[in-house]
């Protein structure tokens, strides 16, 4: 779809049944899913009303991207399970404005921590998640959900980074502001395969080998950079 003018989004809690269901039906749209793995309007009922955070990016009375979230224990966080914009509406800020109305919520609970998990192979993820919001990570979890039906995962494996979103500390407040990120010295770099080549499982292993190895070590990865023909995690110990 093209849009005449930028569409006017409001972010807003999930609440009528009406509006649970789209999100439901969005799953659909983002991920592919079969009707197994969607999370149905239960779910997100009980995360929005005891267990957690159902938040929907509305153009007018359409949903048209959503997040949920749950509290986890220990307690003093959430975790965000799913950010999803309808493709229409991608690359235009909606995915920022859940996160940043996410914070925004947390931070009125008393929550300073939400975490996440993301396809280290996704690099437009990676980068949104290190570079734009601040999130560092300092996990790697193979195959977490296992081989889904989703045409995004591509039959592999669901390895996954967890990010840490320390929403007050002193780094996310400074690129929230727009600021650069600044390493030190002793960093280590983790190359993706070229963005034009297959992904395949044996590229899969060969980056969570990497992953696995530097976490053991102490290294965080706390930075991302684009090149031409690659892009880079960077890691160091914080």
């Amino acid at each position: 779809m093209t849009f005449s003018s930028q569409p006017e989004i409001n972010i807003r809690p999930l609440r009528t049944h009406e509006e649970l269901d789209g999100a439901v039906s969005l799953q659909r749209s983002v991920w592919g899913y079969l009707d197994l793995e969607v999370d149905s309007r239960s779910m997100l009922t009980v995360a929005s009303r005891f267990a957690g955070q159902t938040l929907g990016a509305f153009d007018q009375d359409r949903v048209v991207g959503f997040s949920l979230a749950f509290a986890t224990l220990p307690v003093g966080r959430l975790h965000s399970h799913r950010v999803g914009v309808h493709p229409d509406y991608q690359n235009l800020g909606v995915g920022r404005k859940l996160k940043l109305a996410q914070r925004a919520d947390a931070l009125a609970r008393g929550i300073e921590t939400i975490q996440w998990t993301f396809d280290p192979l996704q690099s437009r993820n990676a980068y949104f998640n290190i570079v734009r919001l601040g999130g560092i990570a300092r996990a790697y979890i193979p195959n977490l959900y296992g081989i889904t039906t989703s045409p995004l995962h591509g039959g592999l494996p669901t390895d996954r980074l967890l990010i840490e979103w320390n929403l007050q500390s002193g780094r996310v407040n400074e690129i929230l502001a727009g600021g650069p990120i600044v390493h030190g010295k002793n960093i280590l770099e983790i190359r993706l395969p070229p963005p034009s080549g297959r992904i395949d499982s044996t590229a899969q292993a060969a980056l969570r080998e990497q992953f696995v190895d530097y976490f053991s070590k102490g290294y965080v990865v706390c930075g991302f950079r684009k090149e031409i023909d690659t892009h880079v995690y960077i890691l160091e110990k914080l």
